[in-house]
């Protein structure tokens, strides 16, 4: 019997682009699979793309309406029966750390479904694979190509490439965020870090369109990381940024920021709102913005000295964050995308878990503003706080 624990180490000693072909192979002899396949969420996060020999020689499955697109939105595995009773086939979902990846399939001879230890075995080598997935990015294409259902323009790249994830889960929170459109954002960015006690974010809307919004975004999020990084309070976080895109552009040029650091053993916040993008909260069933107080934008002027406020969260609480292509988004008649219609969205996505509320909420973003192209890009971060003291309960 192959144990998880060699599993890994294979994994390991593979070549980066072979990692999945490993895994196959283990999987086959070990189980006596008929097939065995990797499916990769494409940026948009709607449909589940093969990995393969490029180019993909299997079609893409819908996110929404495939097995596979069950086990991926669940996060459970989930066993299908062949009309022929010849075999079963699991799919198992590819995540680490909240983070949701993709979608294992594993067809398995005998009509009966499989034993609750090999589904189990099984999510551990999907598991194991989706650890060494995210390594292996740094060295080979093979994963970050079969993601792409469409080609990204470069500002859109150079975001993607940009972001930390788009979704993580830690027992104090689970948080989740997405980008419209999908392959061709250029401004919208966001980013987190935690620690023991800490959860910091960011929200970002750089100005202007493509390569030049890209940029200025980049700069930004980098010095933000840098100060961070350097172990600076968020004021000074706010300060050192807003001093790297003036010292760039001399205020020809800023960016829409908020800035947020969560302290995890007592669920207190400290929020600098250097911009556009709002804070909306769902407490109790109860939908309400959170005022904050307006400062500049980080590199309008030289020497912003930026203060920070407080606010505290309950076990319970759902935040979001929503950039203004959202909340300005205008329908193929120039109605505005009105702040009822964005309560409303909240409401009706409040039994899903965080990381597939920011998706299902642009969907409906994009039912208001139509199929045209965007007249600016989007969005949308989701945080449920469950608090230490829950999650120690």
């Amino acid at each position: 019997m192959e144990r998880p624990s060699a599993v890994e180490r294979a994994l390991r000693e593979a070549a980066p682009h072979e990692i999945f072909d490993v895994l196959r192979s283990l999987i086959e002899r070990r189980f006596r699979a008929g097939a065995v396949e990797l499916l990769m969420a494409d940026y948009a996060m709607t449909r589940l793309q093969p990995v393969g020999v490029l180019p993909h020689t299997l079609r893409p499955l819908s996110v929404y309406e495939s097995a596979p697109g069950r086990a991926f939105g669940a996060q459970e595995p989930h066993c299908v029966r062949d009309v022929s009773g010849a075999e079963v086939t699991v799919h198992v979902p590819v995540s680490v750390r909240g983070d949701r990846l993709g979608v294992l399939s594993v067809s398995l001879p005998g009509p009966d479904e499989p034993a609750a230890e090999v589904l189990e075995e099984l999510r551990q080598y999907a598991d194991a694979l989706a650890h060494e997935v995210v390594v292996a990015e740094r060295d080979t294409d093979v994963f970050l190509q079969a993601r792409r259902a469409e080609r990204l323009t470069l500002a859109a790249e150079m975001q993607w490439q940009l972001l930390p994830g788009r979704s993580c889960a830690r027992p104090e929170y689970s948080l989740g965020a997405q980008l419209e459109p999908a392959y061709a954002i250029f401004g919208d960015s966001f980013d987190w870090s935690a620690s023991a006690d800490d959860l910091f974010l960011t929200v970002s809307n750089g100005m202007g369109e493509g390569i030049e919004a890209a940029l200025l975004t980049n700069l930004a999020v980098n010095a933000l990381r840098n100060a961070r990084r350097a172990g600076l309070d968020l004021s000074d976080q706010a300060y050192l940024a807003d001093q790297a895109v003036y010292g760039q552009h001399q205020g020809s040029r800023y960016l829409s920021t908020l800035l947020l650091r969560f302290h995890l053993p007592t669920g207190e916040v400290e929020i600098i709102d250097a911009g556009s993008p709002q804070m909306w909260r769902l407490r109790a069933g109860v939908v309400e913005t959170i005022d904050l107080e307006a400062q500049m934008p980080l590199g309008m002027f030289e020497d912003t000295a930026y203060v920070s406020q407080r606010i505290v969260v309950e076990p319970g609480d759902r935040l979001l964050f929503i950039s203004d292509g959202v909340y300005d988004a205008l329908s193929p008649g120039g109605e505005k995308y009105s702040l009822r219609a964005l309560a409303k969205s909240i409401t009706s996505t409040r039994l899903l878990p965080a990381s597939q509320v920011p998706r299902v909420m642009l969907q409906e973003l994009l039912g208001h503003r139509g199929a045209g192209p965007a007249a600016d890009d989007s969005l949308v971060m989701c945080l449920d706080w469950y608090g230490r003291s829950a999650a120690a309960g």
